[in-house]
């Protein structure tokens, strides 16, 4: 599906999603096709099915949204060096 018929088919409502297609412009991610994967009552629910989602399958691109935006405004971060959990640290 595309994002506009997502939003006519699931209106007012918070999904997670997941990329199907999808390709970077700059520094925006732009969804080409995407599958609605669940239906959340609120944004905070749907936070967590998607923290749920990713943490099971982190090779997945999902997303959590609500269909009230008219337009998907995905911006890429750049992580540079290392994160704290992948840092080794030396006890003392």
């Amino acid at each position: 599906m595309v994002w506009t018929e997502v939003r006519k088919a699931y209106p007012d409502q918070w999904l997670i999603i997941e990329a199907i297609e999808a390709h970077t412009e700059d520094d925006r991610r732009l969804l080409d096709r995407v599958a609605v994967v669940e239906t959340c009552p609120d944004g905070t629910a749907a936070m967590h099915a998607y923290e749920r989602l990713h943490h099971e399958y982190p090779a997945r691109e999902f997303y959590f949204v609500h269909t009230g935006r008219k337009d998907l405004d995905i911006r890429e971060r750049r992580w540079i060096g290392i994160r704290r959990n992948d840092a080794a640290y030396s006890q003392r």
